[in-house]
């Protein structure tokens, strides 16, 4: 008989685990409480209008390329991707645009027209964090298991490029004076949910990804890459059951054997969690058999920002908005400050809205479109009633989108979804309803974040945002690989 892996979950993270653990010959059985698969990355449908509930930017599809290949199949064939150019459009709060795009000659002359004597240093920006990545990458793809393996020849290559004591906003200030640039490519840590005055240095790498990989659009949405992922882990042999939440895992001393469903038991060799990491510890294992990661241990830990979201169906389309569109706000260091330290509503906050119809017109009936925005905002907080704060702050929002162009919008609104951090927690199971799940400081990274080898319990393993390497779609499906080398060694 095979041996047999129940993978909680099917994000993105649970998926790609499923199709590497069944290419393999395992017994695959992925669980999943909602109706569709996908998690944050899956599909928002109304009235014919088509929204990705969470990950809107695809970066590196180097990593899932790989992943497809690993188990015969070949992604652009699963999924159809475009590379956009413009990558997006960013409007600063302080004056000025940046028009962004994966030509580096272009990039310098529209760095020229906002700051030309900071022109000549994005080719070093790009050489830089070129070498880096390279020197991390290997680091990205290990597990941690504990201290010894920051002293490991992959690590000690990489120490003299990390700059621990720098922020990214401090790293990038290095390269460029003007304070939009340098927020211009530090921005990018709100991928993390993090401010760049915060945020580890090491971080840099991120925005140069964009540049050097290019943001693409997957037909049909982001929730397109987890459906295949799907189509894929059902061809190989896994079994997806909808509609049959987890209610707890089950345990025989420090083992992990089974979960325990409305329905069901299912007994398995190991057991991998792809649900939200606090909110799975604190309702799918008891907190009398958790010795480092106890209620009380998660309640201190730092997580991430939340987002106050607005799904919009509209007439017609907006044709001078880009397809990403982000709005910086003038005092961009207040804005992050009231959402990370105060924990207050800006007056002036930040915002996103992708416009996607521009690149895939499938998304909404014709003659009609899509607009997808995004509010960063605090995780769940007492300084924050969302009952009483969430018409004022959807006022707020339409009044903010006035900055970009959209003047008449509310009249051409023809359907609406709104979700707010109180939605994220106690609909969506998110953790204080933080999006991007442990905040990456350098006292939850590597071995200091919850381990894919998860250290409490035998036989219990993680996978997605919440573990090693962190949030994103790229590293998320590094996690999966990761993860999945482990319970193959654990298992043979």
């Amino acid at each position: 008989m095979p041996r047999r892996v129940v993978i909680v979950g099917a994000g993105p993270g649970g998926l790609a685990l499923a199709l590497l653990l069944a290419r393999a010959g395992l017994q695959v059985t992925v669980l999943e409480r909602q109706s569709q698969v996908g998690g944050r990355t899956s599909a928002l449908v109304l009235d014919g209008f088509r929204f990705d509930l969470g990950p809107t930017f695809f970066l590196y599809p180097q990593v899932l390329e790989e992943i497809f290949q690993a188990v015969g199949y070949d992604l652009h064939r699963e999924v159809s991707i475009k590379r956009l150019n413009p990558q997006y459009r960013l409007i600063f709060g302080q004056g000025g645009e940046l028009l962004c795009g994966p030509d580096p000659e272009a990039m310098i002359e529209q760095i020229s027209r906002l700051a030309p004597a900071d022109a000549p240093r994005f080719r070093e920006f790009l050489q830089d964090n070129r070498v880096k990545l390279a020197k991390f990458r290997p680091c990205l793809q290990m597990p941690f298991h504990g201290w010894a393996d920051l002293f490991n020849r992959r690590m000690l290559a990489v120490l003299p490029y990390l700059k621990p004591w720098k922020s990214l906003h401090a790293e990038l200030a290095s390269y460029f004076r003007d304070p939009r640039l340098q927020l211009a490519f530090t921005f990018q840590s709100k991928y993390l949910g993090m401010s760049p005055f915060h945020c580890p240095s090491l971080f840099s790498i991120l925005s140069f990804l964009e540049y050097e990989y290019g943001i693409w659009h997957p037909i049909g949405g982001c929730n397109a890459l987890t459906r295949a992922l799907a189509n894929v882990a059902l061809k190989l042999g896994a079994e997806i059951r909808l509609n049959e939440p987890v209610l707890n895992v089950l345990f025989e001393g420090r083992r992990a054997v089974g979960v325990r469903t409305p329905g069901a038991e299912y007994r398995a060799d190991a057991i991998a969690l792809n649900a939200d990491f606090g909110h799975a510890m604190t309702t799918l294992v008891p907190n009398a058999l958790r010795r480092k990661w106890t209620d009380e241990a998660l309640a201190r830990k730092r997580f991430s920002c939340s987002t106050f979201m607005m799904y919009l169906g509209i007439e017609g389309r907006y044709e001078h908005l880009q397809h990403h569109n982000i709005y910086i706000a003038s005092d961009y260091r207040k804005n992050l400050d009231e959402i990370e330290q105060r924990h207050v509503l800006s007056a002036d906050p930040s915002f996103y809205v992708a416009n996607p119809c521009r690149t895939d017109p499938t998304l909404a009936p014709p003659g009609h479109s899509t607009l997808y925005i995004l509010v960063p905002v605090s995780h769940q907080h007492p300084n924050i009633d969302w009952t009483r704060e969430r018409d004022r702050f959807r006022s707020l929002v339409l009044s903010q989108l006035r900055r970009i162009g959209l003047d008449d919008l509310e009249k051409r609104i023809r359907v609406e979804r709104i979700i707010t951090p109180a939605d994220w927690e106690h609909r969506l199971g998110i953790y204080k309803g933080a999006t991007f799940n442990l905040a990456h400081n350098l006292g939850q990274m590597l071995h200091r974040r919850p381990r894919n080898r998860f250290e409490e319990f035998h036989r219990l393993y993680l996978v997605g945002g919440g573990t090693h390497p962190g949030s994103g779609l790229p590293v998320i499906f590094e996690s999966a690989r990761i993860t999945s080398r482990l319970i193959l060694e654990d298992l043979s």
